[in-house]
């Protein structure tokens, strides 16, 4: 039984590289209060990849955390299109700006074909940010949101 109705089993990644992004989900949320999800689909259903990022978003009810502060990465792989949607916590914390560069580091690893370690990278850089205004507190956090690749169609 799927968890989602939209999650299917794809091979943009091998079975080593999903668990190498899902890793660095978990040692990440480890070190903050807030979350990240991972989202991979072939072909991106909105012009701009945000708007789909935010479909996607809510309808994980990625909302729901704490603090606020969940982002989601989001990749159309056959498409080619990516984006970070980050909750209203952790986004005015940093602004537009590291978004901006962030999703622009993605895109660098990306064009030398290196889909896995790109995602890890962006996740690792969002961590930090999460840490530095959003640290772990081991009486009261806990880990809101799977930290597996959701595949899309």
């Amino acid at each position: 039984m799927k968890l989602f109705p939209w999650q299917k089993s794809t091979d943009f990644f091998t079975e080593e590289e999903k668990k190498f992004i899902a890793e660095a989900v978990s040692f990440t949320e480890q070190r903050t209060s807030g979350e990240i999800r991972v989202f991979v689909e072939s072909h991106c259903k909105y012009v701009d990849a945000i708007d789909r990022a935010a479909e996607i978003f809510f309808g994980l009810q990625m909302e729901r955390t704490a603090e606020r502060n969940a982002v989601l990465v989001y990749v159309a792989m056959k498409d080619r299109q990516l984006a970070i949607f980050a909750d209203e916590g952790i986004y005015k914390k940093l602004g537009k700006e590291y978004w901006h560069n962030e999703v622009k580091e993605m895109i660098s690893n990306f064009n030398r074909d290196d889909y896995a370690a790109g995602i890890r990278q962006c996740i690792n850089d969002i961590g930090e940010a999460l840490h530095t205004y959003f640290p772990y507190n081991e009486k009261i956090d806990k880990n809101e949101l799977p930290d597996e690749i959701v595949f899309g169609h």
